[in-house]
């Protein structure tokens, strides 16, 4: 206990001394139109404070009382406004600004100084748009797709919301929805099995994305952290969007004296038109829907503050329920692959079906309370229950071939020689129940206009049943082999303690400190871990439009319950927790070019695991093995460019390097003499490249629009990885012995946005209609997601890749009221 009191006493000290009590300036900026205006600069004349309006052009900032200040807003192409103030001690001034449109090019004004909500300051952090991810040319609208354009983040798989960031897995990623930890289901095999993913594009107010090295306030992974902000609402708004793909419809607004606001989101997803396009052809019944909402309640006594100004006391409730059903009845399926010499093909002819069943549901309920200008608290309750099952009856029988590549020889493009023939069969009736539920409290509290202190505290409970009931055997040659049965019935229940500490502190406005730490307990293997982290941020007088930044820390993973799971379904219930170290260092250039804003990024880092659970990754279902130890390491380098390379459109480009290689005990090679073939020795292989090690990764994210017609748009979104290296599964000797094809993929939209404001607008309630073409996979790119092995009559085994979907056209539109 004693320890505990000196680690609080040692923060509290750090913090000191305290300053005399500030005032804050609070507001939202908007347009004519009421439209808010994300990014908009908030400055104070003779005074280096200076901050940015977030996505819903609300800001805060922080000034000395007792002053005189002139406030400035700008924002490119609108006029700017001024305004005389002079604060109380611990006052709160609210602005609403509405900024006029100026028909001539306003000049830039350069403001230098310390900015709330610049990236600037915080190390590996990036601020998306999230206007942007609707826009998006995609099959599903998926909200992730957006994050595959960023440095560093790969997705080798266009049906999937999954990513890796930095060489880590799917399941070492933290996704938070207004505080409330979100999960991934566990079952899933491949990507068209996947539903929606959590996050509803309509609701999202603010988009933060960190790729290592993030601050002691989030959760204990290895990977990266998504912070995703929904919507508080003003007034009443909603949209209704489709596509040959599914379609979504969201309300908003307010009640009782703007008490209470609402958020109403429902999604549907139907992925038979794009499944279609898959080598294997049959009846696809893919149905996925999704309902969310998120209410907030002023709780204050007193009348409730101005709109857009934060309340005293409030709550919210975020609730979701997806509820997905994948069932397909293959038919048919011919691959051809090979080299341009020997040209093979395997056809297979498929009876019986697989049915992937999933219903969740999701919900965190948060109490927030202003205790004073400078005491904040909260309280979170958030649960989870998921049901899913995986039901499969499904034979096949192949035939595998050489095909003449030649037009002189008959018969051409036929089969012309057998290589092999059987069949196979894949029984399984698998049952998940997860119930997890949370209780997290915080505080955040100000020590003087410099100094932050954050600190909270979080229970969890978690109980997961597992049913497994599986065979499957492979028969060739009127005999059975590979016969593989599976009969599990367990539970695994279990408490989670986490906690943190952190201290922000500005030492001047050049020079940003955070700092704190982490801890973690897990029942299941009952060991606690203590994640130190620190954070650096520099801006130099002689270079004001650089900043220099640094991060360290350690971060651990306690297993959930996939991890624990050996081939044979046993629980490995005294596995260690996964740990990483994050080392990173980048720089933040800021620059003008054509008039216009740009911001150039870059960022190198190394990730020291000294405990990790290898796995192998077949399709998007990630198998661990838990029974093999590990270390591993990460090294690489992230480049990102943005700004308006289109007057008024913003783009990016970014490319990432990556080196990530793993030591596992057990595997090793054979030494043989080269005359007599015996086995001299046998030596550890040493470090291998882990099966997310991707050397290169390139993204853009490009608009344009006709010069004369703005309202007439295109999108381009284009990734590119290098090959994932794979071997056949559960062979640790020939582990990442091969490496696979690049990821190449196109995807363009032509969009068309039709304003139905105005005195002559007939809009019938309407706001605007935006109206898109798409053409998806643009160059029709073969990319591979994993591999059958099949043997032929000589025992020579052949990996016969699974491709993913071909070009596609889909058609979208977005009403909004």
């Amino acid at each position: 206990m004693g320890k505990r009191w000196g680690w609080c006493l040692c923060f509290l000290l750090l913090g000191l001394p305290a300053w005399a009590q500030p005032a804050f300036i609070q507001g939202q900026v908007t347009n004519a139109l009421q439209q808010p205006l994300a990014g908009a600069t908030i400055s104070l004349q003779n005074s280096p404070n200076s901050t940015l309006a977030d996505g819903q052009g609300k800001f805060t900032l922080t000034v000395e009382p007792n002053q005189q200040y002139t406030v400035w807003v700008t924002y490119i192409g609108y006029l700017q406004f001024e305004k005389q103030l002079t604060l109380l001690p611990g006052e709160t001034r609210y602005l609403s600004v509405e900024l006029s449109a100026n028909a001539k090019e306003l000049q830039a004004v350069e403001v230098r100084g310390k900015s709330a909500n610049d990236t600037r300051e915080v190390v590996s952090i990036t601020k998306i748009d999230p206007r942007l991810t609707q826009s998006l040319p995609s099959p599903f609208q998926e909200f992730n797709k957006i994050l595959v354009t960023l440095p560093g983040v790969t997705s080798n798989n266009e049906l999937s919301s999954a990513y890796s960031v930095r060489g880590g897995n799917y399941d070492e990623n933290l996704v938070y929805v207004n505080g409330m930890e979100v999960y991934r289901p566990f079952l899933s095999m491949s990507g068209q099995q996947e539903g929606l993913s959590f996050v509803s594009p309509d609701l999202v107010e603010e988009v933060t994305f960190s790729s290592g090295g993030w601050q002691p306030k989030y959760g204990d992974k290895l990977s990266s952290v998504l912070d995703i902000q929904y919507r508080t609402p003003q007034k009443f708004r909603g949209s209704v969007s489709g596509s040959l793909t599914g379609g979504s419809v969201h309300a908003e607004g307010t009640a009782f004296n703007k008490r209470l606001g609402y958020l109403v989101g429902v999604r549907h997803k139907n992925a038979g038109y794009v499944l279609n396009s898959l080598e294997v052809e049959g009846d696809y019944q893919p149905i996925f829907t999704d309902v969310q909402t998120y209410l907030t309640y002023d709780l204050s006594k007193a009348a409730p503050r101005a709109t857009g100004a934060a309340p005293i006391t409030q709550i919210s409730l975020l609730a979701n329920i997806a509820q997905n059903d994948y069932l397909v009845r293959p038919e048919t399926r011919e691959t051809t692959f090979g080299t341009q010499a020997q040209v093979l093909r395997l056809l297979v002819g498929y009876d019986g079906q697989e049915q992937m069943k999933y219903t969740t549901w999701q919900s965190g309920l948060r109490l927030e309370h202003e205790f004073s200008s400078d005491l904040k608290g909260e309280l979170i309750y958030s649960t989870l229950y998921s049901q899913e099952r995986e039901y499969r009856d499904l034979e096949s029988g192949y035939r595998f071939c050489d095909v003449m590549p030649m037009p002189s020889v008959s018969p051409f493009n036929r089969c012309a020689g057998e290589r092999g023939v059987g069949s196979t069969y894949n029984y399984s009736r698998n049952k998940l129940r997860a119930a997890i539920q949370a209780l997290e409290g915080k505080i955040s509290y100000r020590l003087g206009p410099q100094h932050t202190f954050s600190a909270g505290l979080k229970s969890g409970r978690e109980s997961i049943k597992d049913e497994l009931q599986e065979y499957a055997f492979t028969d060739s040659a009127d005999y059975v082999s590979d016969l593989n049965t599976l009969s599990i019935n367990q539970t695994l229940t279990s408490t989670r303690w986490q906690g943190y500490m952190q201290n922000e502190w500005a030492i001047d406005s050049s020079q940003t400190l955070t700092f704190g730490a982490r801890l973690h307990y897990w029942s299941g293997n009952k060991q606690l871990s203590i994640s130190p982290r620190v954070q650096y941020a520099v801006r130099l007088p002689s270079l004001p439009d650089w900043s220099f930044k640094a991060a360290a820390g350690s971060y651990v993973q306690a297993p959930l319950y996939r991890e624990l799971r050996t081939a044979n379904g046993i629980l490995k219930r005294d596995l260690d927790n996964q740990q990483a170290w994050h080392f990173i260092t980048g720089t933040e250039y800021q620059f003008k070019k054509w008039g216009r804003p740009f911001k150039l990024t870059t960022e190198a880092y190394v990730k020291y695991m000294p405990s990790v659970i290898p796995f192998e990754q077949e399709n998007m279902r990630l198998r661990y093995l838990p029974n093999v130890k590990a270390t591993a390491y990460a090294v690489g380098a992230d480049v990102r460019v943005n700004g308006e390379f289109i007057k008024g459109e913003e783009s990016w480009f970014s490319v990432g390097f990556l080196s990530t290689r793993e030591n596992l005990e057990g595997d090793s090679t054979e030494v043989r003499d080269a005359v007599t073939g015996e086995v001299e020795a046998v030596a550890a292989k040493g470090y291998i490249r882990r099966p997310t090690d991707q050397r290169l990764n390139f993204g853009i994210f490009f608009q344009d629009h006709l010069p004369n017609y703005p309202t007439w748009k295109m999108y381009l979104n284009l990734a590119f990885s290098t090959g994932l290296p794979f071997g056949p599964p559960g062979l640790l000797n020939h582990r990442s012995a091969f490496n696979g094809p690049a990821y190449r993929r196109v995807d363009l939209g032509i969009s068309k946005l039709i304003s139905m404001r105005g005195p002559d607008a007939a809009g019938f309630g309407l706001e605007s209609f935006w109206l898109s073409l798409e053409v998806l996979n643009l160059i029709a790119a073969n990319n591979v997601i994993s591999y059958n092995y099949v043997k032929d009559t000589s025992g020579i085994t052949y990996a016969v890749p699974n491709y993913l979907t071909g070009r596609l056209v889909n058609v979208r539109f977005i009403a909004r009221f």
